[in-house]
């Protein structure tokens, strides 16, 4: 099973694309809000070097931004 993690802000439009983009494809993932959450913003700074967001997360491969194309090319749509 694909493991997919979203880092977002729930003020970032691209974030909720990213989301929207996923769950119209009914594709799991683990929305995490890196305002809420400091040991996540850690997490995903160390993982991606990138103080924006979103920062998806599949399987290791590491996207920054809301990339449509990229993301169906990981998750094979």
């Amino acid at each position: 099973m694909t493991k997919i993690t979203v880092y977002s802000t729930s003020s970032c439009p691209y974030c909720t694309m990213a989301k929207d983009f996923l769950k119209e494809n009914k594709i799991e993932f683990e929305g995490i809000n890196v305002q809420e959450n400091q040991e996540a913003a850690q997490e995903m700074v160390k993982k991606s070097g990138q103080y924006g967001v979103p920062v998806i997360d599949i399987d290791g491969e590491i996207i920054i931004g809301f990339d449509k194309n990229r993301i169906k090319e990981l998750l094979k749509l």
